[in-house]
């Protein structure tokens, strides 16, 4: 033990000598690393509902589904943003129905959509389904922009939650009559409308401004949204000997019409509004559409300031053509989601204010609301069928739109990307259009 401790003794001695002699001690410790911050929280996640409306079944589901795809491809491009809305990160969903292009089923939709909690509703395509369903959203408080409801009581009546992104039909009936009688020498005019809101609402609208430019209405006709034989109706307009023929409805209509015009040697060409003005009515038509004319609320798609490269888009997403009031739906869209990034809240109560404050560069034109929330300067464009598509003529009214983007149109109702046309011929002599298609009550 002693010698032990003696070793002991020494050899801590030595190492003191020899660290003594200029030998380094050993680094000392590192000094304890400072802790980090907990990493933040990840931001809550929210799914916001939004409502859409349309017929998705009927004659009418191929004008349906093309809303919904403007819509739906909106919200696509919203979700790949990844917006954060009053400190979440939201994800928008779509709820997609289908009214049918009926009324009862209309309202049927818009109390399933509010028991469903959404947070706003782009819809409904027709005027029949809007204007019902619109006092359901006003009672409820849910915002409701349309993309092609162009009846005006749908804004008349007062709700602070409707709102529309295409021109009405006070507009658009007047420019029709305008043009029927200063353009088209239109003097002996007959008409005929299915008697939804829409087609009615649109032909009174055009009956008022062809008697302000001096037309005599020979005939005032109706039907309904689901006929197709309307041959008593054409054989008491051909012993008036019309100018003209207006039509108010929709394109499952229009096109048979047209071909049974033709077939009864009426040489009368038709005019009618948005509804019959598609893709559909060529098909239905066949060689009977030659010459019949046509106005859409809006700008052509190759003259909208976005027009070309939503066009684009649409038919890599859908490998379908627009056929008609898509670019509409995904404006509604935007200008939704939009209000809520303004509001920083996506509760309706709270983004409803910053609806009327709108002032959105769509895709169809810079959008703002006047105080019934129509959207303003709605321009109005005319066309007539040229080879088998919509050749535009002129348009009237609306902001100056962007300019015309290259390349040939190939989209949106078929229509042709032409120069604005000056005055159309004077009334046109021969050939009335074939129908086809089959949309029950619309706009």
């Amino acid at each position: 033990m002693r010698f032990t401790a003696k070793t002991t003794s020494l050899a801590v001695a030595s190492a003191l000598i020899v660290f003594g002699c200029g030998k380094e001690a050993p680094p000392p410790p590192p000094p304890p690393k400072a802790e980090q911050p907990p990493a933040p929280p990840p931001k809550p996640t929210l799914t916001v509902k939004i409502g859409h409306s349309s017929p998705l079944t009927g004659p009418q589901a191929h004008l349906g589904k093309d809303n919904e795809n403007g819509a739906r491809l909106a919200i696509e491009e919203a979700n790949a943003k990844k917006l954060g809305i009053g400190g979440a990160m939201v994800t928008f969903e779509l709820l997609g129905e289908d009214d049918q292009a009926d009324p009862k089923q209309g309202t049927t939709v818009a109390q399933k959509l509010i028991d469903a909690k959404v947070n706003g509703v782009v819809g409904h395509l027709n005027s029949g389904t809007t204007i019902p369903a619109s006092k359901l959203y006003s009672d409820a408080g849910i915002p409701q922009i349309s993309p092609s409801a162009t009846n005006p009581k749908y804004t008349q009546q007062g709700f602070k939650t409707a709102f529309r992104v295409m021109a009405n039909d006070e507009q658009q009936g007047k420019v029709l009559g305008d043009y029927a009688t200063k353009q088209l020498a239109g003097k002996k005019i007959a008409i005929v409308d299915d008697r939804t809101a829409y087609g009615q609402g649109v032909a009174d609208e055009f009956e008022k401004a062809a008697k302000a430019g001096g037309a005599n209405i020979v005939a005032r006709e109706f039907t309904n949204d689901k006929a197709t034989d309307f041959a008593a109706i054409l054989t008491k307009i051909k012993s008036k000997k019309p100018d003209l023929v207006m039509y108010g409805g929709m394109d499952a209509q229009a096109g048979p019409m047209a071909q049974q015009l033709k077939k009864l040697g009426v040489k009368s060409k038709m005019i009618f509004a948005d509804g019959g003005c598609t893709t559909e009515f060529h098909k239905l038509a066949g060689d009977a559409a030659e010459g019949h004319y046509c106005s859409l609320p809006g700008y052509p798609l190759d003259k909208m300031p976005g027009g070309k490269v939503f066009m684009e888009k649409y038919k890599a997403k859908f490998n379908v053509d627009i056929q008609l009031y898509a670019p509409y739906a995904y404006d509604a869209a935007n200008v939704m989601i939009d209000a809520m990034q303004r509001a920083n809240s996506v509760e309706p109560a709270k983004y409803l204010a910053e609806l009327p404050k709108t002032a959105f560069d769509g895709v169809t034109a810079r959008i703002t609301f006047d105080e019934r929330g129509d959207v303003k300067d709605g321009a109005i464009t005319l066309y007539q069928a040229k080879g088998g598509k919509w050749e535009t003529l002129e348009t009237v009214g609306g902001a100056a739109p962007a300019p015309a983007q290259p390349a040939a149109m190939g989209g949106m109702s078929g229509m042709t990307a032409t120069p604005t046309a000056a005055a159309a011929p004077a009334v046109p002599a021969v050939a009335p259009a074939a129908a086809p298609t089959t949309p029950a009550e619309k706009k």
